[in-house]
């Protein structure tokens, strides 16, 4: 990743281009040409089905998108992990948070059958999927590891 890559601002929506190799070298200090936001901010973006839908077309780094409800005590215990693992793979990974009670249709169109669910996606299609809590440890390891 030492070209130029694509990343959505998880503010306003804009495309930004920024240097592939600083996000290598973990600068998160880029911000957003159009909403002059930072860009990695070390915290897990909530998003609704157009939201994920963008990132998933436009952000040339990995997605991590962690598929959720709030009525399932395991989700609400992992969320905390979910978030500190965000710290820790940003700006290498956006990292995403949908809730399938709000997007129903994409947890059908996605076969979300148990919550919660981690999907890695790579240009804009899926690389790995695991159900499960886990710690940010666990979450961090799995993620890098099934890294394309």
């Amino acid at each position: 990743m030492t070209d130029k890559v694509h990343v959505v601002c998880p503010h306003c929506g804009a495309v930004n281009r920024l240097d592939g190799a600083r996000l290598v070298a973990g600068s998160r200090d880029g911000k957003c040409g159009k909403c002059h936001q930072l860009l990695f901010d070390g915290k897990p973006q909530e998003v609704d089905e157009t939201w994920f839908q963008k990132h998933l077309s436009r952000n040339d780094i990995p997605l991590l998108v962690d598929f959720w409800a709030p009525w399932c005590g395991p989700c609400r215990m992992m969320a905390p992990a979910f978030a500190q693992a965000a710290g820790q793979l940003e700006p290498g990974m956006r990292l995403l948070k949908v809730n399938t009670e709000e997007a129903q249709q994409l947890g059908a169109q996605l076969g979300i059958r148990s919550i919660p669910t981690l999907m890695l996606f790579q240009g804009g299609r899926e690389v790995a999927r695991m159900s499960g809590a886990m710690d940010a440890n666990g979450i961090v390891s799995w993620a890098r590891q099934q890294r394309p």
